[in-house]
């Protein structure tokens, strides 16, 4: 197995017209890998001009500020590009952070991938 340092840190896959991204990481705390998550997700909207976007977290344990910086970010592409961005499956923990900061008001935030489906 090659160690190649921008290796996939998301599953996308395409649910009728919404793209489900599922974060492959546990931890989402390291700034490269925030980087090169931050990219990807960016990507999806810029070159691939995915406007519904849902990212399922029920892999991710942990999580940075940063990495809620690249979300914030993603949000405005999102919007911007006159799409919608919904969070699902985000642990209590985590979930925390997001009510302590507010983004659980910027966000939309669904329990599960049904529910959040549901939202588009």
């Amino acid at each position: 197995m090659s160690s190649q340092p921008r290796r996939r840190r998301l599953e996308v896959e395409d649910i009728g017209d919404v793209t489900v991204v599922s974060f492959i990481d546990r931890k989402i705390l390291d700034e490269q890998n925030i980087q090169i998550i931050g990219d990807q997700l960016f990507s999806l909207v810029d070159e691939n001009g995915r406007k519904r976007l849902l990212l399922n977290f029920s892999n991710v344990e942990y999580m940075s500020s940063a990495a809620l910086g690249k979300l914030i970010t993603l949000n405005k592409k999102v919007q911007s590009a006159g799409g919608k961005l919904v969070l699902c499956n985000i642990d209590p923990q985590i979930r925390e952070v997001f009510e302590i900061t507010k983004l659980d008001k910027l966000f939309v935030i669904r329990g599960d991938e049904q529910e959040a489906l549901q939202v588009f």
